[in-house]
């Protein structure tokens, strides 16, 4: 495997083979070693997955971030800005790391499943439109409709759900190519 494989594969896949990686194996591994490693890893599935572009307007399925954490790499690695589209969470969720985050990126933000208290309370005043949908279906009708340049819609629950990553990644693709 050359570096040009390794750096096509994705920041998100070169993060998740070496948050793997046990530290002290790592001194002793050698670099033939490291590569077969790297080249096995499977793909992580729905983490910033490209599902469309229609009219010019990218959709990334990122239905696996169930933490805020994950949806922080997921907003950070979006480039230009960011309609997005999370789950509103059953119980509360500190989201104060996303802010800065969203300040610089998120110019919508869609809350499906309802309102969300902790969510308005985290991102008044720092994301300009924020918008509780009740489906994926109505939330994805707001971003088609929103008029801004360069905006990638992104999908993102930064929250766990009783929902399967797959089954949030079928509904949200679904809805996405019945646009």
């Amino acid at each position: 495997m050359t570096i040009e494989t390794l750096a096509t594969q994705g920041r998100e896949r070169i993060h998740t083979g070496l948050s793997g990686i046990d530290a002290h194996r790592l001194k002793v591994i050698r670099n033939a070693s490291l590569r077969a490693c790297f080249s096995r890893l499977e793909d992580t599935r729905h983490r910033l997955e490209f599902v469309a572009r229609i009219l010019g307007r990218e959709y990334i399925c990122d239905a696996a971030s169930r933490s805020v954490n994950a949806t922080w790499y997921a907003l950070e690695s979006t480039q230009g800005g960011i309609i997005w589209i999370a789950d509103a969470p059953k119980d509360e969720v500190d989201y104060s790391r996303l802010v800065p985050t969203a300040l610089r990126k998120v110019r919508m933000l869609l809350i499906v499943g309802g309102d969300s208290p902790c969510m308005h309370q985290a991102f008044d005043g720092v994301v300009p439109n924020i918008i509780p949908c009740d489906t994926m279906h109505e939330a994805l009708h707001h971003a088609y409709r929103y008029e801004a340049d360069d905006v990638r819609v992104l999908y993102s629950p930064a929250c766990p759900s009783e929902q399967s990553a797959s089954d949030r990644a079928a509904s949200f693709c679904r809805e996405v190519n019945e646009l």
